[in-house]
């Protein structure tokens, strides 16, 4: 990820971790947040590249008679084979990427000071190099497993198979400027993601001049 003048501050976490709720919190308190996730699902919608190219590699039957991927069918058979995960990740990363540099190119025109870049693959696909700071959520895998399951719906052995294909916690740890720690109750996340936001802001500012 190249740099901008605009600072850009990674937030990632594995699968269940809290990510995304740390990111909704940050939003509430004016933050600009580029989803991955959500650049993931646009990639791959009806007439998108990334979705023909996806049909292509892996077979039609994973487009739905109403021409939308079936990303739940495509993640079941993907993520049992890391070689799999690698072809797919090669047809929807450098399409999310370019979406990511318009975001950031669109926050510099605006002025503002900084962004978040919420991804869950942000080491594993080497980007922590081009952020200003990297934030990691970290919980405890059993409880990474039960939320996900709860959540998604998705098998424990699906959901284990996903946790393998992402960096561990202590690598996290370790790469990461701050950490947000999710192992207790909701109001305990939130209070982490403030004191963390708070550090942000005390150190590149409020996110505009203005």
């Amino acid at each position: 990820m190249e740099r901008h003048s605009t600072a850009v501050i990674g937030l990632t976490g594995g699968i269940a971790s809290g990510k995304s709720t740390v990111a909704a919190r940050w939003r509430e308190r004016g933050a600009r947040v580029i989803d991955a996730d959500q650049l993931a699902r646009e990639v791959v919608a009806p007439g998108e590249p990334a979705l023909e190219a996806i049909s292509r590699t892996f077979g039609p039957e994973f487009v739905r008679p109403d021409g939308s991927l079936d990303r739940k069918r495509l993640g079941a058979h993907v993520f049992a084979e890391p070689a799999a995960v690698a072809r797919l990740n090669a047809i929807t990363h450098p399409a999310i990427l370019a979406r990511v540099g318009a975001a950031l190119a669109a926050a510099h025109r605006e002025g503002l000071r900084w962004v978040v870049y919420e991804a869950a693959l942000i080491i594993e696909n080497q980007l922590s190099p081009g952020l200003s700071a990297l934030v990691t959520v970290v919980c405890p895998p059993d409880l990474q497993v039960a939320r996900a399951v709860a959540r998604d719906g998705l098998d424990e052995a699906l959901v284990r198979q996903r946790m393998e294909n992402q960096t561990d916690n202590a690598t996290r740890v370790a790469r990461a400027d701050m950490v947000i720690h999710n192992e207790g109750t909701l109001e305990a996340l939130l209070a982490d993601a403030d004191r963390v936001y708070d550090e942000l802001v005390g150190r590149w500012g409020a996110l505009t001049a203005g």
